[in-house]
């Protein structure tokens, strides 16, 4: 569409700037960035005070734009995972128990039947039980990619597997993040290092599944002409996933949340590594290798757009955590009591005068259930919910453009599914 990389990569651009000089209209408040992405997630109660359910939902309509994203029958894909059809996600559950009987058969570690037997329980207990967002979002890609002719019954079935192995990565990744920071449940049960006789062997039982899943791709794929560029991503994940809690852990020192390191620039670098990558472009890129595709270029482009969306997911996860009803999005939001540094918190903190930086100062990371509505009241004073709508439809339409603009062959179909199961449009 464009003569150059550079030209379209310069129109892309504008329309960014545009967005953002036309939301900051939206709002009294000014020199705010806001409408830079991103995320985090947790649970807890709801306090007794709080307004709840239809109630709450109209008390925000009343005066900001219609939500999209708080609207039940159409809950986005941070509340409540990819839509895909009965038999896509029967086929992709019956090949998990292959999987795990590949990986404790009788005949490996004869020496140690009790590992064998540990590693079933490790794998069943934490493996299946999510939305499977990424497995699923690979099967899916690569059936959109993938030459009608090599669609055979055994290519989907290795397809199946490679969405398995995203998700013992997320797994890995979940276990350890529980345990350093202190997560009490995950999925509607405990944490995995919270079970008896787990504790900080927990550390071990992800390298385990972590190993698990090297194993599954060797097992599966060593034969096929991808296989050194599949193991290639796995480890770039690994240590992008790395990078991305470390930077966690350098915000997170003190008790207290130091809020002079809550910036934009920081929260986009931070969820960019922590799930960005491993969510959005790791699900996809598995899919073109698997059908052949490795020109950079290709992955290049693919990866601009699904970062892009991963973004917005973050920011919607953000979003829901605090204003979403637990009774539909299926958790309680924690990200206020935990100090997060969230989109919500970093937008708050560009728009406060000092009397209301103060306030933040001084409440934000306290689990005391006053101190937390008064953050959220702080919240709704700053019109944060208002902005969030204008940048929920703003940016749909420019990720729609962006798509728009891809070349090199991939199609636009794949990235319209996996956009509208963000926003939940026309599904």
């Amino acid at each position: 569409m464009f003569s150059t990389k550079k030209s379209a990569e310069k129109i892309l651009q504008f329309y960014k700037n545009e967005l953002r000089r036309q939301i900051s209209k939206t709002t009294s408040v000014t020199n705010s960035d806001s409408m830079a992405p991103r995320l985090d997630q947790q649970n807890i109660k709801s306090t007794q005070n709080e307004e709840t359910g239809p109630k709450r939902l109209l008390k925000l309509q009343k005066y900001h734009r219609f939500l999209s994203t708080l609207t039940p029958q159409q809950m986005p894909l941070a509340a409540r995972g990819l839509a895909v059809s009965k038999d896509q996600s029967r086929e992709f559950m019956a090949c998990f128990p292959d999987i795990v009987r590949d990986l404790t058969e009788t005949g490996k570690h004869i020496d140690v039947p009790e590992a064998s037997k540990w590693l079933a329980k490790l794998l069943q207990y934490n493996v299946p039980n999510g939305k499977k967002n990424r497995g699923l979002a690979t099967v899916l890609a690569y059936k959109m990619l993938e030459k009608q002719d090599n669609l055979t019954p055994e290519n989907i079935h290795l397809a199946n597997i490679m969405g398995w192995c995203t998700e013992m990565f997320h797994t890995h990744q979940l276990i350890l993040n529980d345990i350093m920071e202190g997560t009490e449940i995950r999925r509607g049960v405990p944490c995995w290092y919270r079970q008896p006789n787990v504790g900080l062997g927990g550390i071990n039982d992800a390298t385990l599944i972590q190993s698990a899943m090297f194993s599954t791709l060797k097992r599966n794929f060593s034969n096929k002409p991808y296989y050194k560029n599949v193991i290639e991503m796995f480890n770039e994940m690994l240590l992008k996933c790395a990078i991305g809690q470390h930077m966690m852990s350098l915000m997170a020192k003190t008790d207290k949340p130091d809020l002079s390191l809550f910036t934009m620039e920081k929260y986009e670098v931070l969820t960019k590594y922590r799930t960005s990558y491993y969510t959005f472009q790791m699900p996809v890129g598995l899919a073109l290798l698997m059908t052949g595709v490795d020109d950079p270029e290709t992955h290049r482009q693919a990866k601009t757009i699904l970062l892009e969306m991963g973004e917005f997911f973050q920011i919607q996860d953000d979003f829901l955590d605090c204003f979403g009803e637990p009774a539909v999005i299926g958790k309680n939001g924690t990200d206020i009591q935990d100090g997060k540094c969230t989109w919500l918190a970093v937008v708050a903190l560009q728009r406060a005068n000092k009397a209301q930086r103060q306030l933040m100062e001084d409440h934000y990371g306290s689990s005391k259930p006053e101190d937390v509505q008064k953050i959220k009241n702080l919240y709704e004073e700053l019109q944060l919910p208002h902005t969030y709508s204008v940048y929920e439809e703003a940016t749909y339409d420019l990720l729609r453009t962006q798509i728009q603009q891809v070349t090199r062959g991939l199609p636009h179909d794949l990235f319209f599914k996996i956009l509208d199961n963000i926003f939940r449009r026309s599904i």
